[in-house]
């Protein structure tokens, strides 16, 4: 009789453990990719890597746009209410990274960041928090790199050479990449004395041709020019304000980072321009891989590296197809 019960007790927590566990397989996983602008294609990009690794997985994705702290909190809230488990963010303001963390951990959900990493009241990066970002340093080396090699192809003598440093100090991923571009740069022997600061307003086309054109103006003893920035508006603002002073492709090197439409539009004009290339920034890796990290993490509890940095590739007016391909981008 007492071994009958026995077994009947085993049955049963075995039915309790079976039934537990079919209720945690069945529980849908749903994850949030928060992004601070949406309508860029970068973010877009990186929503649809996400959608893929989703489709994979078999979760389901919460794409969610958040242009303020405001509107970072009522995401997460938005997230807690769907019963989602965590989220990837990349949040308007890494400031607000003190309040995200403790948002997320009273709604219960895993968070992690990526692109910009979150900082804490004194400025230093929340190092709980896991993040997959872009080595601006690395990127701006490329670029440089790129540079150096195609004056050394084009047999440009240096001290009749000028290099056109466009600034943003405001922004330290602006400040890493043009800093990584000038190490690089005078490494291989370039002049510092020859490469000339054009501070810009705003990251954009129209002020960085200002910032070129004042550069260009003040330095006539130059017969080249090279140029890098932040990003491709940057480089292509150089070239514009370059080509008003007669320096065409034969005599302008000038180089980007994103790899953006403006890029390519460059690229497939008829006649080459003095935009030699851009490095193209991968949102695959950003978008696919933080979602998968996520995933395994609340189903396997296999919690992501706390950093990863990712580099770019660079693409040139004839090789552009082939490395977006390469990217995922075609």
């Amino acid at each position: 009789m007492q071994r009958r019960m026995f077994v009947s007790l085993i049955a049963a927590a075995a039915a309790l453990s079976f039934g537990a566990s079919a209720v945690q397989a069945a529980e849908e996983v749903k994850i949030g990719f928060i992004v601070k602008q949406p309508e860029e294609p970068w973010f877009q990009d990186e929503w649809k890597f996400a959608a893929q690794a989703a489709k994979e997985k078999g979760f389901t994705l919460v794409k969610i746009g958040a242009q303020s702290g405001d509107k970072v909190i009522t995401a997460i809230d938005n997230l807690s209410a769907q019963k989602a488990q965590g989220f990837v963010i990349c949040t308007p303001d890494v400031k607000l990274g003190p309040g995200i963390v403790a948002k997320a951990k009273a709604d219960n959900l895993k968070m992690m960041t990526v692109d910009d990493r979150l900082v804490d009241g004194s400025g230093k990066p929340i190092e709980s928090v896991p993040h997959m970002g872009i080595s601006a340093t690395k990127i701006g080396e490329q670029v440089g790199t790129a540079i150096a090699e195609e004056i050394k192809k084009r047999g440009w003598d240096l001290k009749e050479t000028g290099a056109i440093k466009i600034s943003f100090e405001q922004l330290p991923t602006a400040h890493d990449r043009v800093a990584g571009a000038v190490s690089t740069l005078t490494a291989a022997g370039f002049p510092a004395a020859n490469i000339i600061d054009a501070p810009q307003a705003k990251t954009d086309t129209e002020n960085a041709f200002n910032a070129a054109n004042i550069a260009i103006t003040k330095n006539p003893q130059f017969k080249h020019w090279v140029a890098f920035g932040l990003n491709d508006e940057a480089a292509l603002g150089a070239v514009r304000a370059a080509e008003g002073r007669g320096f065409k492709a034969d005599n302008m090197v000038a180089v980007g980072i994103g790899g953006s439409e403006s890029a390519i539009n460059e690229f497939k004009k008829p006649n080459p321009t003095g935009f030699f290339g851009s490095v193209l920034i991968s949102p695959k890796r950003h978008g696919y891989e933080t979602s998968i990290d996520m995933y395994e993490w609340i189903t396997q509890n296999k919690e992501p590296a706390k950093l990863t940095l990712t580099s770019g590739a660079l693409m040139e007016r004839g090789t552009y197809n082939e490395v977006r391909k390469q990217m995922g981008l075609e």
